[in-house]
């Protein structure tokens, strides 16, 4: 009796050997190695890149195509959502890896001064500057003589002239247009009486009251959250559309990340959220 309870014993000590083993064989065969995804392929490395934007609408075009490129495996940093004149600075010394709130000629012209190497890698939108008024509904009924409001720096004072160029006010001398810069002194004819007042454009928005129209970026319109009538504005073949820059050297990995970035703001679903989302005041960069 003693043998016969020793040889059951025996056999069950074996088989829960074996059990032991296959349960430890099948768990190998279906726990993917370090490194690889569960069919065994690379798993997918993310990149992350840096950038300082403008708040409205930069981080919001940014924001709406995070998700996106989270599953493209490219993560993005917004350092900071308040663009400034250190932007390009801090983004050729390295501190960013791309920055979005400027549009090309004023990206050229930093360089040019600068001695910068920073370069554009895509246009995304127009901020089309437009001529508003709490006054009239409509150009034609802006009266002769009435104070119109326009920046005073150099690129948006040209904008805000071209505009009223445009809509039948002044004409412009030629040097203004082959500059792409101008103030008053450029204006060569006025086809309508009117007063032209230069400010500071970040004092034209809170003193809108005292012009008959005032003429100011898009981007200050809707921080600001304005309701003025939009009389006229730029279109999309605007030579001022919002760009990403990026510096020349920046490192491969990084670049094809920021590459991504563009795609995905410059993608159909990307543009057709741009119109449905800013009903108009921001607009679609021309492509190609």
């Amino acid at each position: 009796m003693k043998r016969l309870i020793s040889l059951v014993l025996a056999a069950l000590a074996v088989t829960a050997l074996f059990a032991a083993c296959a349960s430890k064989n099948d768990s190998a065969a279906t726990t993917p190695a370090a490194g690889t995804s569960a069919v065994g392929s690379p798993a997918a490395e993310s990149v992350e890149i840096k950038g300082i934007v403008d708040l409205v609408p930069h981080s919001e075009l940014i924001a709406y195509v995070t998700e996106k490129l989270a599953a493209e495996g490219v993560n993005i940093n917004l350092v900071s959502t308040a663009a400034d004149e250190t932007t390009n600075e801090r983004t050729e010394a390295g501190e960013v890896d791309f920055n979005f709130f400027q549009h090309f000629p004023y990206l050229s012209e930093w360089n040019d001064i600068n001695g910068g190497h920073l370069i554009n890698v895509g246009d995304i939108h127009v901020e089309p500057i437009s001529a508003y008024s709490d006054k009239y509904k409509t150009t034609a009924e802006v009266p002769e003589n009435a104070k119109i409001a326009i920046p005073n720096n150099a690129t948006n004072e040209f904008r805000a002239l071209r505009i009223l160029e445009i809509a039948g006010f002044i004409v412009l001398d030629d040097e203004a247009n082959q500059n792409l810069k101008a103030s008053v002194s450029n204006v060569k004819e006025y086809l309508k009486p009117i007063e032209l007042i230069e400010l500071d454009s970040a004092t034209v928005i809170p003193t809108k009251d005292d012009f008959d129209v005032f003429i100011t970026n898009v981007n200050k319109a809707l921080e600001a959250g304005i309701t003025s009538e939009v009389l006229f504005k730029e279109g999309e073949d605007s030579p001022y559309a919002n760009i990403i820059a990026v510096r020349s050297d920046l490192s491969a990995d990084k670049r094809a990340a920021v590459d991504k970035l563009v795609k995905a703001l410059q993608s159909e679903d990307t543009r057709a959220y741009i119109l449905e989302h800013y009903n108009g005041k921001v607009i679609p960069a021309k492509l190609g």
